[in-house]
């Protein structure tokens, strides 16, 4: 299925991507059902997209809470048939600089909501979506899902398990007739790259990263990777012999400050 989608469910919808894209969708005629931690911040995105006449109904529920997320979503579609779900909520985190690894607790939740919570959010809509036989399903992953870098582990292997996810999922409902866009984005601009301290190659602003996903969510395009260049560049850095790729990703250093 491809645009226009006119009931799309968004998740980590109150700040960066995720509320860039529901402002991007909201227009009069357009359901749109937005979930996020934070409830302060998701109603003030609401509020802008109902101003922009789109129906929006909102919850603040953590994505790593399967049992309450699959009840409002089931909920949703039942009232008004999802058409679209962007699995967006997202967190980064890493070990200290020095460091010869990554303390436990800082993988396991990075996996719980990045890549537990993406399933969460897409398999409950399955099968009622494959019921209907129309529908797209869109998962954010990154450009960090090409090759493990060695500041960010637990984030890169989260992101790399969604990417996967999306991928095995794409031929799985295509014969249904589900589409899914695997995204994998670089630097944008946002509060969690504002945690980020070390080069940004190719750093575009927040609304155009949100243009070119929608663009290719609503073109029914299978996977979508930007800026080219780096994708290229971490693809290629994938291919080579480890020995040389590892030497690359050891001098790309960086840090990301706790939340």
């Amino acid at each position: 299925m491809r645009a226009p989608f006119r009931v799309v469910v968004i998740t980590g919808a109150s700040s960066g991507l995720g509320a860039a894209l529901a402002r991007a969708y909201a227009a009069p005629g357009f359901t749109l059902g937005l979930l996020a931690r934070d409830a302060a911040r998701i109603s003030a995105v609401a509020d802008d997209c109902r101003a922009a006449g789109a129906r929006v109904d909102t919850a603040t529920i953590d994505v790593t809470d399967s049992e309450r997320l699959a009840t409002w979503l089931c909920a949703f579609d039942r009232a008004h048939q999802v058409e679209l779900v962007i699995a967006n909520a997202g967190i980064s985190a890493g070990p200290e600089p020095g460091s010869a690894g990554e303390p436990v607790g800082l993988t396991t939740r990075q996996v719980a909501v990045n890549l537990l919570g993406a399933v969460h959010t897409v398999a409950p809509l399955v099968p009622a979506m494959t019921a209907r036989g129309r529908g797209r399903i869109a998962l954010i992953a990154s450009l960090a899902a090409y090759r493990g870098l060695p500041y960010s582990p637990g984030y890169c292997a989260s992101k790399a398990g969604i990417r996967a996810y999306g991928e095995a999922l794409r031929p799985l409902v295509e014969p249904f007739g589900i589409g899914v866009t695997v995204i994998c984005p670089g630097f944008f601009a946002s509060s969690m790259t504002d945690r980020w301290e070390g080069p940004t190659p190719f750093l575009i602003k927040g609304a155009r990263a949100a243009r070119i996903v929608k663009r290719g969510i609503d073109r029914g395009r299978r996977r979508i990777s930007f800026p080219w260049p780096l994708a290229l560049g971490m693809r290629l850095c994938d291919a080579l012999p480890a020995i040389i790729g590892d030497r690359i990703v050891r001098g790309f250093r960086f840090r990301i400050r706790s939340a």
